[in-house]
């Protein structure tokens, strides 16, 4: 029979397996000297947002990742926490940025991002993406840009032509 502490220790590596096959996002933070309401916050936030905070040993997490990589795993150090993301990557690297900057012992050590490794400077590129929204609102605009300009081409040309057309009449009725 397998001792307690075995048996947690495995399960916890499957459960990070089989969220990392459903996620395929997933952050490593290290939340040294945060206090547990804070995480709770960050927890719920997370939540709302489609994402999934992991408190585990470091060496579970060493085994259960090294499938994804050695740059990701040599990350884990102190106290570790994965953050699986289903949904929008870029939404949750917001919401890791803006805890980090209220409590500053707060770290973001790494990201998987589908089958890439990412670095801090990556993750924070993340962060500092707009809003889906206003990327959306870009691209109509650039596309929506040349259309409008056309369209004033035409339209220039269609009174200038209407004008010649008016004075040629005026000219004939004379």
């Amino acid at each position: 029979m397998k001792k307690l502490g075995l048996l947690f220790r495995e399960s916890s590596e499957r459960l990070i397996k089989d969220s990392l096959k459903d996620a395929q996002n997933l952050f490593i933070i290290n939340y040294s000297k945060v206090s547990s309401p804070d995480l709770s916050n960050l927890r719920q936030v997370l939540r709302n947002s489609k994402a999934r905070l992991f408190m585990v040993k470091n060496s579970v997490a060493r085994r259960a990742l090294k499938d994804i990589g050695q740059d990701a795993v040599k990350t884990i150090e102190g106290p570790c926490g994965l953050v699986f993301v289903k949904d929008d990557p870029v939404e949750t690297c917001k919401i890791l940025y803006k805890f980090l900057r209220d409590h500053e012992q707060f770290k973001v050590e790494s990201g998987y991002l589908k089958d890439r490794v990412l670095e801090k400077k990556d993750i924070e590129a993340l962060a500092k993406l707009p809003a889906k929204g206003a990327l959306r609102a870009e691209l109509v605009a650039v596309i929506n840009s040349p259309l409008s300009r056309l369209t004033t081409v035409f339209k220039h040309n269609l009174n200038t032509l209407t004008s010649y057309l008016e004075q040629r009449k005026d000219k004939v009725n004379q």
